[in-house]
């Protein structure tokens, strides 16, 4: 179920949210609904659209079907594990997902909710994906999801491109990515073009900003993708989009 359908202005709605903001931050609770159901999830970490199986639910589904087992997964802005947890249930023992997440804070929360699952098959990049490797400056936000790479950013973090990953053989090639890293999505995107005309793997993107949106599109069609939107809107109002492969 969808929960987030219901409008936190109704009084079904506030009656429902209400009992929610009485859950200490720091308490485990078992996810309740997805392929991640059963699976810890500390709440204080995210909205707790994450633990209630709601969060991005259209998304979420979509994704389900598209990954499976033995399947190879890069969680491109892995926030806190959201998206992590799910694909590793999908790929199963067989399969493998890499997680990329720059921000200290957000990494703490995704390498705990492995460790309390018990979780194998994840490795940590603890890096941001852009143009290139090296440093970069990165924005905060008081929301942890929504920090990014800004050149007016506040602190310094360590990026890859994944041209250069692949080149160093770090990982598998991945049959399928998803991608939301908050406006630096074109930039993540240049540093891949070899990458992604090599192995064209799955792509679930999520862009930021009408210029970005225009922009990966236009990327990814010259790179040989079919897209797909995510939301019932056309491809260029979109802001989550599937890219196929087209070749």
């Amino acid at each position: 179920m969808d929960f987030s359908r219901v409008s936190s202005d109704s009084l079904a709605g506030k009656l429902f949210r209400l009992p929610l903001r009485m859950i200490p931050a720091s308490i485990r609770v078992p996810i309740i609904q997805g392929p991640s159901k059963g699976k810890k999830w500390i709440v204080g970490s995210s909205t707790h659209g994450c633990w209630l199986g709601s969060y991005e639910y259209e998304q979420r589904s979509i994704f389900e079907k598209y990954v499976g087992s033995g399947d190879v997964v890069f969680d491109i802005g892995a926030h806190v594990g959201f998206f992590t947890l799910i694909a590793s249930v999908l790929v199963g023992s067989s399969g493998k997902v890499v997680a990329f997440e720059p921000l200290p804070e957000n990494l703490r929360y995704l390498r705990e909710h492995l460790s309390i699952n018990h979780i194998d098959n994840v490795t940590v990049i603890e890096k941001a994906v852009s143009s290139h490797s090296g440093s970069v400056r990165f924005s905060k936000h008081t929301n942890r999801a929504m920090g990014g790479i800004s050149d007016e950013g506040e602190m310094e973090v360590t990026a890859v491109s994944l041209d250069e990953m692949m080149e160093e053989a770090v990982a598998p090639p991945p049959s399928c990515i998803k991608m939301d890293v908050e406006g630096g999505e074109l930039l993540a995107l240049r540093g891949s073009c070899c990458f992604l005309r090599r192995f064209h793997p799955i792509i679930f993107l999520s862009t930021h900003g009408p210029q970005i949106h225009k922009s990966c599109c236009r990327l990814l069609r010259q790179s040989g993708y079919d897209l797909i939107s995510l939301d019932g809107q056309e491809i260029e109002e979109s802001s989550n989009i599937l890219a196929l492969d087209g070749t």
